[in-house]
């Protein structure tokens, strides 16, 4: 169903986030050496009371958020999608591509490939590529990346692959966008080679709610792209369920980064609320699993 949003509720909410932090003793504020000073938590008040006093927010009309398919909203965000300055990617790669660079050379399936950023990365280490996505538009950026990969347009929970057929898989920053993990996770098993290895990169549940679910804009006004809140035990459950071993797992922070976090709004009126709320919270999950060989030998 649609949504209500109102740009002053965004802002009051992030002034929240950042007031239970500091209540809970989290070095948040600007004194790193005072994270229980006053200051901090009165700047807070402070900035709230401006907040619902300013006659400028008061009278922007609230709004209704729609919904997109992802086939929808990867055909609008495909000329786009590889300008620089996506936050997550910024936090992905550096914990992403040591873990692929690790990889035996072989045959590599980049599940939900998209534009073929990793597809194309693979390539240059060696790797035999194939790729899937839902999204025409998006497979066609990766075929012009990599021409000598194979990219199939799919769906994460019935891969157009043969069983055993590759000798690990990349999907990166997609399965939020899945209703269930289970028959995502149980499709990798199966192309997987014993011994193969699934790198799965994913946004944090926690960021959905400082502003990370993926909406494009047109002429049907802001909708949403589908978004699940995955727990950490979720992956956990649907990855044992099909047979995989944790071998590695990682929660990348967010950071300082120029411009800071939030969009124009935050950075405008409350730059230091969402400096808060978002210090050291996990941007991403990253997990490196395998399937194990028949003997039980996971390597």
């Amino acid at each position: 169903m649609p949504h209500y949003t109102h740009s002053l509720a965004w802002l009051l909410g992030l002034e929240g986030v950042a007031l239970l932090r500091a209540q809970a003793g989290d070095d948040v504020g600007q004194h790193p050496n005072a994270p229980d000073s006053p200051d901090f938590i009165e700047a807070r008040i402070a900035e709230i009371r401006s907040l619902v006093a300013d006659p400028a927010l008061l009278a922007r009309p609230g709004g209704t958020v729609g919904h997109a398919t992802t086939r929808d909203g990867y055909a609008i965000w495909a000329e786009r999608y590889d300008d620089p300055g996506n936050p997550l990617i910024e936090v992905e790669e550096p914990v992403v591509r040591p873990l692929l660079d690790a990889l035996p050379v072989g045959r590599v399936l980049d599940a939900a490939c998209g534009t073929g950023r990793h597809a194309a990365y693979l390539h240059t280490l060696g790797h035999e590529v194939a790729g899937v996505d839902g999204s025409p538009e998006m497979l066609t950026h990766a075929r012009l990346k990599v021409p000598a990969g194979e990219f199939k347009e799919g769906a994460l929970d019935a891969l157009p692959f043969p069983d055993a057929s590759f000798d690990a898989v990349v999907c990166a920053l997609a399965l939020t966008h899945q209703p269930r993990l289970e028959p995502v996770l149980t499709e990798f098993a199966r192309v997987l080679r014993p011994g193969g290895q699934a790198i799965l990169s994913d946004i944090y549940w926690l960021s959905l709610y400082l502003g990370g679910v993926a909406s494009v804009s047109g002429p049907e006004g802001t909708r949403a792209m589908p978004a699940t809140r995955f727990l950490p035990s979720d992956y956990l459950t649907a990855a044992l369920a099909a047979g995989f071993t944790v071998v590695s797992c990682h929660e990348p922070r967010w950071g300082e980064r120029a411009g800071g976090h939030g969009g124009p709004d935050a950075q405008r009126y409350c730059p230091e609320a969402v400096r808060a709320a978002c210090r050291d919270t996990p941007a991403l999950i990253v997990w490196q699993l395998s399937r194990p060989h028949p003997n039980g030998d996971p390597s």
